[in-house]
């Protein structure tokens, strides 16, 4: 069976065609197309019209992807910016009409399980378990625990510190000042006061744009691979040299670094803050990078599903 999900979030839209063969996903189809559609969401609670449009017309292209590809199943979910925004109803018909499926709005926790299901598929992981991700609008973190057989959630908490959200709320300048990354710090650590504890022995696992970017830098990427980076590991002083390094370049310089994806480059240096402040409240010395999340957990489960959203 071949199944497709979709992941809009605030500041990508996901897609993931893949194949289910005896129980296991094959991917068929990739693709990640920088959209924002969280822009202006923290300040104004609702979705702008040019923010709607550039995501609609990617949806728009993602169908004719599916067709192409003749998908047997659909599913399709809305995050951080979907959840905050008023207009949203608008949006969904409308996507509804493109994709012929109305896009499902998650609350926080079932973001953090989707992403933990799918950020652990296809690393070679077991016990204790710790997977943050760092999306547009918020930062989940997730403990759990992986046997052989079983994935066990124990706690979960979905943070309202993102990549774009607080780029929005508080950078000004290029590069940013350190008062403006002292506010942006001092955001991250109120939010992690309510993060749940980390266990030591727990493997550390990151999830989403931020954290494979700057695999992709560390790796010097001229063209981004996700064979390469997913199952890669940051050590805490890669990232803490990566997110004192970013935050000094300007727009341009960022966009000119090896493995750099351009239309990430603005909101990279408050996104290497979070992974950073993650990594010193956690006390690891190292993740693992998975490039895998809620598209993924989301397959999985649709791919054993008796009924389907619509």
């Amino acid at each position: 069976m071949r199944v497709a999900t979709i992941d809009i979030g605030t500041n990508s839209v996901l897609l993931l065609i893949a194949e289910s063969e005896g129980g296991a996903l094959r991917p068929v189809v990739e693709r990640a197309t920088i959209t924002r559609l969280g822009q202006g969401v923290d300040r104004d609670r609702r979705l702008l019209p040019e923010a709607s449009q550039r995501t609609l017309a990617c949806l728009a292209d993602y169908e004719v992807v599916l067709r192409e590809h003749a998908v047997s199943r659909l599913d399709i979910v809305g995050t951080s910016a979907m959840r905050d925004a008023a207009g949203g109803e608008a949006f969904i018909a409308r996507a509804r009409e493109i994709l012929g499926v109305a896009p499902r709005v998650i609350d926080g926790a079932e973001e953090a399980r989707l992403t933990f299901i799918g950020a652990l598929s296809g690393l070679a992981v077991a016990g204790k378990v710790t997977v943050f991700d760092i999306g547009g609008g918020s930062t989940e973190i997730v403990n759990g625990e992986l046997t052989p057989v079983t994935q066990r959630i124990d706690a979960a908490v979905s943070l309202n510190i993102g990549s774009v959200r607080l780029f929005e709320r508080h950078v000004r300048s290029d590069p940013p000042s350190a008062e403006q990354m002292q506010r942006v710090e001092s955001d991250i650590a109120e939010a992690l006061t309510r993060a749940p504890k980390f266990e030591t022995g727990t493997t550390l696992v990151g999830v989403a744009g931020t954290v494979t970017q700057l695999a992709a830098v560390e790796l010097e990427l001229e063209h981004y691979d996700a064979a390469r980076v997913h199952g890669s590991e940051l050590t805490s002083d890669a990232v803490d040299r990566l997110a004192t390094r970013l935050r000094s370049l300007t727009l341009a310089e960022r966009r000119a670094l090896r493995g750099m994806e351009p239309s990430r480059a603005d909101v990279i240096v408050v996104g290497s803050a979070i992974a950073r402040a993650v990594l010193s409240w956690s006390g690891a010395t190292k993740l693992l990078v998975s490039d895998r999340g809620v598209r993924w957990g989301l397959a999985a489960e649709l791919a054993t599903q008796t009924t389907v959203h619509s």
